[in-house]
């Protein structure tokens, strides 16, 4: 007991606290027939941090927009975008068109292409309508179809692309 006592209070984070208050802690067990002795221990308290107010704020993290084809693995090429929208703005779709991606590269290396997923702040926006082309038998492009329901999806997708296009140097051309 003597050496518990003197390992709890030579502790540095004890050392560095003014205020200890005694606690007793007694081993009772329903299950074992082991009755232990009352141990005293101060008990530590931790300085509170000062904060005038308390400050609650939510913390952001911020993500390099990004689309993937294998999760985990940026493509590096930058698509040709199009967007449709219907006349009453409830859905629309937008059509990713990629030239030679860096995808064919490396997916022998890191696996199957599993999808189109656009990363950001927000999260994960993903479709599975993804067609590659050929030609002469050998890889050539890829074309991701992403289909919005509803204006949530539409306002959502806009977001993504905002960002993806400061990221990646891309301006908007209304035809």
């Amino acid at each position: 007991m003597a050496t518990l006592n003197s390992l709890a209070l030579s502790s540095p984070l004890s050392n560095s606290l003014h205020k200890t208050r005694s606690c007793s802690v007694l081993h009772r067990s329903t299950h074992s027939s082991f009755c232990g002795q009352s141990l005293h221990l101060p008990c530590l308290r931790l300085p509170r941090l000062a904060q005038n107010p308390p400050m609650h704020m939510p913390i952001t993290m911020m993500v390099r927009p990004t689309i993937q084809f294998i999760q985990g693995t940026g493509e590096q090429t930058t698509p040709d975008v199009r967007l449709t929208k219907s006349r009453d703005g409830t859905n629309g779709m937008a059509i990713f068109s990629f030239d030679q991606p860096s995808v064919f590269d490396s997916s022998s290396e890191v696996g199957d292409i599993t999808g189109f997923y656009m990363i950001d702040e927000e999260g994960v926006i993903q479709s599975v309508d993804v067609s590659a082309k050929f030609i002469n038998g050998k890889p050539a492009g890829i074309e991701a179809k992403y289909i919005m329901r509803n204006p949530r999806e539409w306002d959502r997708f806009m977001r993504f692309m905002e960002r993806y296009s400061n990221e990646n140097g891309l301006q908007f051309i209304k035809k």
